[in-house]
C-alpha cells in the first residue's frame, strides 16, 4: 500500500509539472489574444463548477462588500477568478516581454518613495497582497532597481518550484526559500545594502500570525513583515495592486508608523498597519484580489486557531 501510495504521488507531481511546463511552452506560443481570451474561459468554467476554492472566494468578497447580494458576491467571484487566470497568462507570457513593455504596461504611484530608499542606501521593505500581478511589479522594479530580493513558498512538487525560481530569476529577482534558518538574517542584510525586498502579507502560510482587524473583522496576517522592518530599522510600506486599462497599476502607501511600546506590540500595530492598507486596496479593486484560501478566523479550522494560541512570531510570508 505503501509503495502504491507513493508511486500515486510520484505520478501527481509529475502531472502536475507537466501541466505547467507545457502551459509556459503553449501559452507563450498563441497569439495573445487567444492566449488571454481562452484564460477568460477557463475562469469562466472554474467559476461555474464551484469548488472549495471559489466558495472560499465567494466568503473573502462577502467580507469585502457586506451589502451585497449573493448573486453580486457571485459575479465578483467571477471576475476575481478572471483577474486570477489573467495573472497566470501574464506569467506563462511575461519572460517573453521586451523590457520596455514591462515598463510601460506597470504604472506604480508615489515611486518616488522607493526611487529615495535606494538612492539613500536605506532599503524599502514592500509589503504586498495577492492582488494584480506581483510578477510584473517585481520584474518592473528589477529593470529600475537593479533587482529585488524576496521570498518563495517551497511548492511542491519540487521541479514545479524550481520552475517558478527559473522563473523568477530569469526576471531579477534573488529568490530566498521559506523556512531556510538564516532567511531572517539574509533579508537582513540585503536592506542593510539599499535593496528592495518585497513580501507577501496577506495570507499566514505559517500558522502562528497575528490577529488584526481587516474590514472590521478579525484575520490572520503573517508577522514577519513587522518583525522584519524592527530588525534593521527599514520602513515598511505597503503596497497595494490591480489592474487597469490593460495595465497594472500599483501604490506605494506611508510607511508604517512603529508605535510605542513593548516589541510584541509594535508587531501588532505595524501589521495591523499593514492590513489597514490592504483593507484599502482591497475594497477600491475587490476583484483583483486573487484570495482564495482563508483569511479570518472565522473561516480557519479549529486545529489551526489552536495552534495560532500555542504559537509565537512567524517568519517572513513567501510568493506563492
Amino acid at each position: 500500500m505503501a509503495d502504491r501510495a507513493s508511486w500515486s504521488r510520484r505520478t501527481s507531481d509529475a502531472a502536475t509539472e507537466w501541466a505547467f511546463a507545457t502551459g509556459w511552452r503553449v501559452v507563450r506560443a498563441l497569439p495573445e489574444r487567444a492566449a488571454y481570451r481562452t484564460f477568460a474561459q477557463a475562469a469562466d468554467v472554474m467559476w461555474r463548477r464551484g469548488g472549495d476554492g471559489v466558495r472560499q472566494l465567494e466568503r473573502n468578497l462577502s467580507r469585502v462588500q457586506p451589502g451585497a447580494s449573493a448573486g453580486d458576491v457571485s459575479e465578483l467571484a467571477r471576475l476575481s477568478l478572471r483577474s486570477y487566470l489573467r495573472y497566470w497568462c501574464d506569467t506563462f507570457r511575461l519572460p517573453t516581454w521586451s523590457p520596455a513593455r514591462v515598463r510601460e504596461s506597470f504604472v506604480l504611484e508615489r515611486r518616488e518613495i522607493l526611487d529615495a530608499a535606494v538612492a539613500g542606501e536605506s532599503g524599502a521593505l514592500m509589503v504586498v497582497d495577492h492582488s494584480g500581478n506581483w510578477d510584473h511589479a517585481g520584474a518592473w522594479a528589477c529593470l529600475r532597481y537593479g533587482g529585488l530580493t524576496t521570498v518563495a513558498e517551497r511548492l511542491k512538487p519540487e521541479g514545479l518550484y524550481r520552475r517558478f525560481l527559473d522563473y523568477r530569476e530569469g526576471l531579477g529577482m534573488e529568490i530566498l526559500p521559506t523556512g531556510d534558518p538564516g532567511l531572517v538574517r539574509a533579508l537582513a542584510r540585503r536592506l542593510r545594502e539599499g535593496r528592495l525586498v518585497p513580501l507577501m502579507g496577506d495570507r499566514d502560510i505559517s500558522r502562528n500570525g497575528i490577529a488584526v482587524n481587516l474590514l472590521g473583522e478579525p484575520a490572520s496576517f503573517p508577522a514577519g513583515p513587522a518583525l522584519l522592518g524592527l530588525l534593521t530599522g527599514a520602513p515598511v510600506h505597503p503596497v497595494t495592486l490591480w489592474y487597469e486599462d490593460g495595465r497594472t497599476m500599483g501604490h506605494v502607501h506611508d510607511a508604517v508608523p512603529v508605535p510605542d511600546g513593548p516589541r510584541d506590540e509594535q508587531i501588532i500595530g505595524i501589521t495591523q498597519g499593514i492590513a489597514d492598507a490592504f483593507g484599502a486596496g482591497i475594497r477600491a479593486h475587490p476583484v483583483d484580489w486573487h484570495m482564495m484560501q482563508p483569511v479570518w478566523l472565522a473561516d480557519l479550522d479549529p486545529e489551526r486557531l489552536a495552534a495560532r494560541a500555542d504559537a509565537g512570531a512567524t517568519a517572513p510570508g513567501g510568493m506563492r
